[in-house]
């Protein structure tokens, strides 16, 4: 019987058509304008996981009204080391994509991302203590210098006035409001990031394909065997590099791929719901993001928010997200994606982790009981007014926590974003959830640099990296007239207030 496998050869592989593949694949040709890119996605669409906006838990990530990036300790001082991490990062994607616009290779920014004030919320002494505490550490850096606390009912009444519509004026209550926020339409830029990239020469999206295996050959190239969705048609594909961004898919393709680099690590899905208001008037009421704090063994991606979004040209509301615990590692993946998971190298990491984190799993469980009443309850914290009839229940994203071994070589849990790269710099794999999107142009420019040293260390290739992001290799929290500058530029030129 005559084989009717088709066979291609490739420079780059992007597995996922997602924002971090997107990104990668920008970089990559402004870098080698002629480098041959295919990018394969298992559904028909880009951006339909983890980069869709209804998927995405925090767009517009910036660290401004995100509590969870300020950890308090036992002694009451602040940590800001995070916040100030991602807040640097975030700039670094509003200059990206800045230079796109500027260059015509992305078009419309006011469809992608809007100016939406960021607010942190919090009730109760205690609370509002570590606002104010967090206050305090945070505005003496320049990142966060046009933060604005306030303990005011009449102040917070003008900068929320639908959280805080019918709630006691006697309560005690506290919020910093950062007006230079944005919210971001992840799955509308990366769609508009792909437009560009497929129109380049030697690049092609592949929509329908799923990749069945990867093996590394002895020329340290790579063998992936792909199966097209639609027709059934078995491919091969032959590539120097490999790029796994597969939001919660990418586990599963680490383990097939096989390297030392990924032995250890396993995943814990958390997936999520939001409450979605489908009253126009109350949607009108609100215009930020207001963040609160998180519960007790909460994930990162489950602080609750009552948010202002910008979805399909419509301004939406919603709250959430509430936490749940699904077998799958993506929103259209299988229940047997975390079994399948298990393997002897990952599973005593798997066992720890899960033993340490009880009090995330009495969390999930919890959440996963809840009533629709509970969930109301929920909204009317931050919502006193809410109606049931308002608020309509919408199935949210699917995440995948990164589990690893930990110092002692045993497991932990780890909440954020990582990228694993094997020593011979041909095969990157990003796992992890939070903040992902909104750093994705800092980590692929971290990931070019370690898997592509001569490309991106190139006289030619540092000056191109520093016309994409006019602020690298300078720290913006430590040039304040430097990040003055790039935040009015990139507020021109994405078209924000």
């Amino acid at each position: 019987m005559s084989d009717t496998t088709i066979r291609s050869n490739s420079d780059v592989v992007l597995i996922g058509a997602g924002i971090m593949s997107a990104t990668l694949g920008l970089i990559l040709k402004e870098l080698q304008p002629d480098l041959k890119i295919d990018i394969y996605e298992r559904l028909d669409v880009a951006a339909a996981e983890s980069s869709d906006a209804w998927n995405n838990a925090g767009t517009g990530h910036s660290a401004f009204c995100e509590l969870n990036y300020t950890p308090e300790s036992a002694d009451g001082t602040i940590n800001p080391n995070k916040a100030i991490s991602i807040a640097e990062q975030y700039e670094v994607s509003r200059q990206f994509w800045s230079y796109l616009v500027q260059e015509g290779k992305v078009s419309s920014p006011e469809n992608f991302i809007k100016s939406v004030p960021h607010i942190s919320f919090v009730w109760g002494d205690a609370n509002v203590a570590f606002l104010k505490n967090r206050f305090q550490t945070l505005q003496s850096n320049p990142l966060f210098s046009e933060m604005i606390f306030s303990t005011d009912f009449s102040v917070l009444e003008k900068w929320m006035p639908l959280v805080m519509e019918g709630r006691n004026p006697d309560e005690k209550v506290a919020a910093t409001s950062m007006k230079i926020g944005t919210d971001v339409n992840f799955g509308e830029l990366t769609r508009n990031m792909f437009a560009y990239l497929t129109k380049l020469d030697n690049v092609t999206i592949h929509y329908s394909h799923e990749v069945n295996k990867l093996r590394q050959r002895e020329d340290k190239t790579w063998r992936i065997k792909i199966t097209d969705l639609a027709s059934g048609q078995k491919k091969k594909v032959y590539t120097k590099f490999v790029f796994i961004g597969a939001g919660g898919g990418s586990l599963p393709l680490l383990e097939k791929a096989n390297v030392p680099e990924g032995k250890g690590y396993g995943g814990f899905p958390v997936s999520g719901q939001w409450l979605k208001c489908t009253n126009p008037e109350v949607i009108a009421k609100h215009q930020a993001k207001v963040y609160g704090k998180a519960s007790v063994g909460a994930p990162p991606m489950s602080v609750p928010h009552v948010d202002t979004r910008m979805i399909d040209g419509e301004k939406a509301l919603l709250f959430g997200p509430f936490a749940g615990f699904s077998t799958r590692f993506l929103k259209n993946g299988s229940y047997s994606d975390l079994p399948l998971s298990i393997k002897p190298d990952n599973v005593i990491p798997m066992i720890v982790a899960g033993y340490k984190n009880i009090p995330l799993t009495k969390y999930l469980i919890e959440q996963v009981r809840q009533s629709p009443k509970d969930r109301m309850n929920a909204l009317r914290e931050y919502v006193p007014g809410a109606r049931t009839k308002d608020w309509k229940l919408e199935r949210a994203g699917q995440r995948v926590q990164v589990i690893k071994k930990d110092e002692e070589l045993i497991g932990k849990l780890e909440f954020g974003t990582e990228i694993i790269n094997t020593n011979d710099g041909t095969l990157a794999v990003l796992l992890g959830a939070s903040p992902g999107a909104s750093t994705a142009v800092s980590i692929m420019v971290e990931l070019v640099s370690k898997c592509f040293p001569e490309l991106f260390n190139s006289a030619e290739g540092q000056e191109k990296v520093k016309a994409m992001i006019p602020s690298f290799g300078k720290a913006l929290n430590e040039n304040p007239e430097l990040l003055a500058t790039l935040r009015n530029q990139t507020a021109e030129v994405l078209k924000l207030k």
